[in-house]
């Protein structure tokens, strides 16, 4: 009987072992990198076929496409962002590499000068988590919600008995007289 109970304790543990190593090879294929690409998708014959004096406006957008963003002030210029992410798990996506291609015009539309750039060169923007401050009351979620409970139905401006329908008054206060 000792020697029964013996060999189905180690049949126990033998199955527990196989099932955490079945576990940790599941849980360790769901940590895998995630590799991503953004932006434009950069075709090197293309951009290197953009040349300054050439080139205009629209001979650049039937090349290359329409910008990542075209500037909005100062020298008129497009810009083609072509970025590279890796992703581990339980992270934000990162920067891997990447690639900024400007395409500046001069007044008449004709490319002045192109240059291509790294990453490192841009400029990361956080946005401010503070609210703006807007016009007219600060309202809470139940004035918004309860805020038009009897005001259905009730007459503009008016009170009680005004306007209604019958006897012929005429004058009302809505806008057109009604």
């Amino acid at each position: 009987m000792a020697m029964r109970i013996e060999r189905t304790a180690g049949l126990q543990i033998k199955f527990l072992r196989a099932g955490l190593c079945c576990m940790l090879v599941i849980g360790a294929g769901g940590c895998s990198t995630i590799r991503d690409h953004r932006g434009y998708l950069v075709d090197p014959a293309l951009t290197q076929s953009v040349l300054p004096g050439v080139d205009n406006r629209l001979s650049v957008e039937k090349s290359l496409g329409q910008p990542t963003f075209k500037s909005q002030f100062g020298q008129s210029a497009y810009y083609y962002v072509s970025l590279d992410t890796v992703q581990r798990p339980f992270t934000r996506p990162r920067i891997h590499a990447g690639m900024i291609m400007r395409v500046g015009f001069d007044t008449a539309g004709t490319v002045q000068q192109v240059t291509r750039d790294g990453v490192e060169h841009a400029v990361r923007i956080e946005p401010d988590l503070h609210k703006t401050p807007t016009l007219g009351r600060d309202r809470s979620f139940f004035e918004d919600l309860f805020g038009n409970i009897g005001t259905v139905g009730a007459l503009p401006g008016g009170q009680p008995g005004q306007g209604g329908g019958g006897g012929g008054r005429g004058g009302g206060t809505g806008p057109n007289g009604s």
